[in-house]
């Protein structure tokens, strides 16, 4: 006798149509709640120089709509558990955090390090002190947190999880990391290098979902990376985060350092990306869970 899985795979067009939805579902409860958000707030967004509140109102709309959707469409409606949704015991959450957080801080280390010899970066010295350095970074990693937790819950959530069982792992990771290269298509300086080193970015983060820390993994990578930039005064795709005590001149070519759009621009991100999302690679890819 056949015992049929405990969730069989869907159909290809099944699988395709559950992640349309659970996006679409996402944005739109996202933007509902952001608006209230808003309206409390009594100011509109300005998306080309956001604020502070501007980014917390976003963040916390979004982490309500994707959140409230993982929870209706992926338990309720497809069955899925927390094993399913990569969602580690917190007894190895924190150890798969922390590694994450390491696997996304190097990359950036190293191409922002590389940049100085090679584009002729600068870091120069900013007004303020290490004391108010350290306090800004801390709570600029406060608010890249979340931010980041969000786009994993968006693009390494309910939907790798249904695509991988109808297609395999490699290509739901790949084409749910173009669509996460293209929803960075509106920030502030793009290039078409750039939203190419997101995408490798996208690999990057869908393969450390499958590491043994699951999500956590993939978020604290995702924290790692921004918050590195941010740290050395670098923007995030795009986003130029207020920094004192250091100043970061990305130096040039553009196509090697990134110039305004940072370090994600530029070729020197594309091969440390490629490094690490090798590195993750032969790590997970023993791993069947």
């Amino acid at each position: 006798m056949t015992v049929a899985p405990v969730h069989p795979a869907p159909s290809p067009l099944k699988a395709v149509g559950w992640t349309i939805l659970f996006l679409v579902l996402g944005f739109v409860l996202t933007l509902a709640v952001g608006a209230g958000g808003f309206a409390i707030a009594g100011a509109a967004p300005d998306p080309a120089n956001p604020t502070t509140r501007d980014l917390v109102v976003q963040t916390v709309a979004g982490l309500a709509g994707f959140g409230v959707v993982t929870w209706m469409l992926g338990v309720r409606v497809l069955r899925l558990t927390a094993a399913d949704l990569r969602w580690a015991p917190l007894a190895t959450a924190g150890r798969g955090f922390g590694l994450g957080i390491v696997l996304g801080a190097l990359p950036a280390v190293v191409a922002l390090g590389l940049s100085v010899p090679l584009g002729h970066a600068q870091f120069l010295r900013d007004a303020g002190g290490p004391l108010v350095y350290l306090r800004q970074v801390g709570l600029t990693a406060l608010i890249l947190a979340p931010a980041a937790l969000v786009e994993e819950l968006m693009f390494r959530g309910v939907g790798q999880v249904v695509l991988a069982r109808a297609f395999g792992r490699l290509p739901a990771i790949l084409l749910l990391s173009v669509l996460f290269a293209l929803a960075h298509l509106f920030n502030p300086n793009p290039t078409a290098l750039g939203l190419v080193n997101i995408a490798l970015a996208g690999v990057f983060l869908g393969l450390a979902f499958y590491a043994p820390g699951g999500i956590w993994t993939a978020w604290g990578a995702h924290l790692g990376w921004n918050a590195t930039l941010a740290a050395l005064d670098a923007p995030v795709s795009g986003f130029p985060l207020k920094i004192p005590w250091i100043d970061y001149e990305p130096g040039g070519p553009v196509w090697l350092t990134g110039g305004s759009f940072g370090p994600e621009g530029g070729l020197l991100a594309s091969a440390t990306l490629v490094l690490a999302t090798a590195a993750v690679w032969k790590w997970t890819r023993k791993e069947t869970a």
